[in-house]
């Protein structure tokens, strides 16, 4: 009952922030935000396969891809998708394709979910680095199907005019529901069985838990969700090529990870907070005139002092911010 009731309160408050900040603030600040969600959503279901489940995945950058081109395909008219198709005819399943807002970013997960399934048979015959390096070539693999099948992507020219029906507030429901759903797994029979997998494998194999289910389990519920991280991306951006989903975007979302902790679902929320936010806050460091005094520019120069500030964060805490403890687990030791 005490967790209900917590559980409610806290819906509430952050749905409220969510109207507060989408009807007051300016579009800068909004589109910051946004940006905030979905790389939270992201975050999180890459740590419950990555951090959770012990499973060193690479494919994130595929997984958001196929979302995003899944839900720019179902919102797009025929007639936008005829115009904007210019390499080559749209194929006859890209023009029968149409869906709402809410339902095209489920299908879109849904679709991501199975190909994360069957993914998993090849996958999931490997651990460790040889899981790093074929997840990392799926990642790959899509990018390059993504530019050559014009047809159905448009190839390198990407798709534009995509209807802007992402806002904060919805991206902030999501990204609400995916850290519960994550909560829930984890502190669930499913979860235990997952991090027994990531403890020790071969323990949880002797031990009757169904290593393969459990990771195939951890790895469609990622997928699912960023599936529909990429299609709010798709819809925020209203522009989508292949060039966005490089292996940069997973390695961002590496770097969120292990600074907030494998295996903390809010470590991942404070790390992607730290890692979008601080970008931004740090971009004066890029422009000319540095703290009043006369300078030339100096493109890249935010990156190099974030880079610095992340080593020594990760030398001080070589485990994360939080570790695999969430941050209630955290006061709760203190108190």
């Amino acid at each position: 009952m005490r967790y209900f009731t917590t559980l409610i309160i806290t819906i509430i408050l952050v749905i409220g922030t969510l109207f507060f900040a989408n009807n007051h603030l300016d579009g800068y600040s909004v589109m910051i935000l946004s940006n905030l969600g979905i790389f939270i959503i992201l975050a999180v279901s890459y740590n419950l396969i990555n951090g959770v489940t012990g499973q060193f995945s690479l494919e994130p950058n595929g997984f958001v891809a196929i979302g995003a081109y899944v839900t720019a395909l179902l919102l797009l008219g025929k007639d936008a998708k005829s115009m904007q198709f210019m390499l080559s005819d749209p194929s006859p399943l890209v023009m029968w394709m149409h869906a709402s807002f809410i339902p095209a970013l489920l299908i879109s997960g849904v679709v991501t979910s199975l190909v994360a399934l069957s993914l998993a048979f090849p996958v999931f015959r490997v651990r460790g680095d040889y899981l790093a390096i074929v997840t990392l070539g799926f990642g790959f693999i899509i990018r390059i199907v993504a530019i050559n099948q014009d047809s159905y992507t448009n190839g390198s020219m990407g798709l534009s005019s995509i209807p802007h029906d992402a806002n904060l507030l919805w991206i902030g429901v999501f990204a609400l529901i995916s850290v519960v759903v994550v909560l829930n797994i984890i502190y669930s029979k499913f979860g235990r069985a997952m991090k027994a997998v990531r403890d020790d494998e071969d323990a949880a194999n002797a031990m009757g838990v169904n290593t393969f289910k459990m990771k195939t389990y951890a790895f469609m519920t990622s997928a699912f969700f960023e599936g529909i991280g990429g299609g709010l991306m798709a819809t925020l951006l209203t522009t989508i090529s292949p060039d966005q989903f490089t292996f940069m975007l997973t390695f961002q979302l590496l770097i969120i990870v292990v600074l907030g902790g494998l295996g903390s679902i809010t470590g991942s929320i404070i790390g992607a907070i730290i890692v979008v936010i601080g970008m931004e806050w740090l971009r004066f460091l890029d422009e000319p005139n540095l703290l009043g005094f006369t300078t030339d520019a100096h493109p890249g120069l935010r990156m190099v002092v974030f880079s610095v500030i992340l080593i020594l964060v990760m030398l001080f805490a070589r485990r994360g911010l939080l570790g695999d403890k969430e941050i209630w687990d955290k006061f709760r030791k203190q108190k």
